[in-house]
């Protein structure tokens, strides 16, 4: 459905021996290794997510000065202009949190919770930018022929890749909780 440029493939090893000194870490450490990576991963999708909503953000906005309605730009309604606000607010959070888990990381500071945090709320944040950026543009916004569609398929594998959002909200609780 989305990010069509990957070139997402299944690979098959048969009969593969990987000798000692080509080993990542030590031996039993590959989990904690994997979990060490999906953190530094998930800040990543997580700008993505952010960069993928601000276009929307600036799609939608653009068109709603452009389409007239009723005599006048779309802009100048209330509903229109409060969709725009909130995804505005959305998109300007999800880049503060996507900051702040790179600072943590550069830091050298534990940022595991901050990381999910980022890759959580950016990628729900893209998620609605689009969708409300579908509904300012009507039916345009649904069509092939203009950008947004392609966001919004775009924006939902940012919800599920480098651990769906679920795992994302237990791994925020359990930083908390435990």
């Amino acid at each position: 459905m989305g990010i069509r440029p990957s070139n997402t493939c299944e690979l098959i090893f048969e009969d593969v021996e990987v000798p000692e000194t080509a080993r990542v870490g030590k031996e039993g450490e590959g989990f904690r290794i994997a979990m060490k990576t999906l953190d530094s991963a998930r800040p990543f999708v997580a700008s993505v997510s952010v960069g993928l909503a601000a276009s929307a953000l600036e799609i939608a906005a653009k068109y709603a000065k452009e389409r007239r309605q009723f005599g006048q730009p779309i802009a100048s309604f209330q509903m229109v202009q409060s969709m725009i606000a909130d995804m505005a607010m959305r998109v300007e959070t999800a880049r503060l949190m996507v900051q702040k888990a790179c600072w943590m990381r550069d830091q050298g500071m534990e940022f595991s919770k901050e990381a999910a945090m980022s890759k959580c709320f950016a990628s729900d944040t893209a998620m609605e930018v689009c969708t409300n950026g579908v509904q300012v543009m009507g039916g345009y916004g649904y069509m092939k022929d203009y950008p947004m569609e392609k966001k919004m398929r775009d924006a939902k594998i940012m919800q599920i890749y480098e651990g769906t959002n679920q795992i994302q909200r237990m791994v925020i609780a359990n930083k908390i909780l435990y």
